[in-house]
């Protein structure tokens, strides 16, 4: 449900009907909005009806929320798109464009180190950058732990730029949290409803990858899981499905983009290295993303992709980001939105 308080309702009456929800045990979360402040009440319906909440001082009226997904939903936030900063870098909100490149994997300190000067100087927001990587055959390479995790922080430390590195085991959770400024779950994990809630409760924002099988409802309401333990900042990621088609990796769903944008507040990015498997397709489906209205793009960026020891086929070139950012920032104006 949600209870919409009147235009200018005091902060004293939002907070008696925040207590007033709170008593039944049912989840609460505050949306201040340019006109009104709306509260959210995640639980069961009947009993916050039961409470007769309008006829308290400062409600305007009370609305069920009609979607399976609800924190994540934007009914609960006047369908205003929310916005966030990351060490500096503006995420969502509808003006800004972010582009967090880097490394699938981690392999060493010197290729780290190269990629993350190279995406800097190229208008990169964030570095992403693989220490524990999910692979499909149990013999491929699986990142370099935490080994990984401290070649990051020196990237980090070089360059400025906020990391995002992907949480793969609870187990890791500690250790990713304390280096991570955005913890990433990858589209194997959408659905492992107990690392969302570890993740939740990490206090980073969290970038959170559609599963490759996935409908946007499972999404958004994987999203849930997250925003329930407390993390207000999350990213949704497209970064392709699994169609019949076999002619690229993955079939990037950019019509969720725009769907997204309807039902969600969250900022959305898409992975097109993911969805292409081809770095030739990269720029194009980047381009794409942008003109349908993507509040940013994730990409992997490797000084000698021929020699990568993980989906080199699908990394651009470090030499080459610049004149890819240049692009991708053009399109992204062509929608009102810079580079962050």
């Amino acid at each position: 449900m949600m209870i919409v308080m009147q235009p200018g309702a005091a902060a004293a009456e939002v907070e008696a009907v925040r207590e007033r929800l709170a008593e039944t045990g049912v989840h609460v979360v505050v949306m201040p909005g340019e006109l009104t402040t709306a509260i959210g009440a995640i639980g069961d319906p009947q009993g916050v009806v039961e409470l007769g909440l309008e006829g308290m001082a400062g409600v305007d009226r009370v609305v069920p929320i009609s979607r399976p997904y609800k924190l994540a939903s934007s009914e609960l936030s006047h369908h205003e798109q929310s916005r966030f900063e990351i060490a500096g870098r503006a995420v969502g909100g509808g003006e800004t464009f972010c582009l967090i490149a880097g490394p699938c994997t981690v392999e060493s300190a010197a290729q780290t180190l190269a990629v993350a000067a190279a995406v800097l100087a190229g208008g990169a927001s964030m570095l992403r950058g693989g220490a524990y990587k999910p692979r499909t055959s149990p013999f491929a390479f699986k990142g370099m732990g935490a080994a990984a995790l401290e070649i990051l922080v020196q990237a980090r430390e070089q360059t400025g730029l906020p990391i995002v590195t992907e949480l793969l085991d609870a187990g890791h959770a500690e250790a990713v949290g304390a280096v991570a400024d955005v913890v990433q779950i990858g589209a194997r994990n959408m659905q492992n409803y107990a690392l969302l809630e570890v993740a939740g409760r990490l206090g980073k924002p969290v970038l959170l990858k559609r599963g490759l099988s996935s409908s946007l409802d499972e999404l958004l309401m994987a999203a849930d899981y997250i925003l329930k333990e407390g993390t207000e900042e999350v990213i949704l990621c497209e970064r392709g499905i699994r169609t019949f088609e076999t002619a690229t990796r993955f079939t990037l769903d950019l019509g969720a983009i725009p769907w997204l944008k309807l039902h969600t507040h969250l900022p959305v990015v898409v992975d097109p290295s993911h969805a292409a498997g081809d770095r030739r397709l990269v720029e194009p489906m980047s381009r794409a993303a942008a003109a349908v209205g993507a509040d940013g793009i994730i990409v992997e960026v490797h000084p000698d992709p021929e020699h990568a020891r993980c989906d080199g086929p699908q990394s651009l070139h470090a030499a080459d980001f610049a004149a890819y950012a240049q692009g991708i920032a053009a399109h992204a104006a062509l929608v009102g939105k810079h580079l962050a």
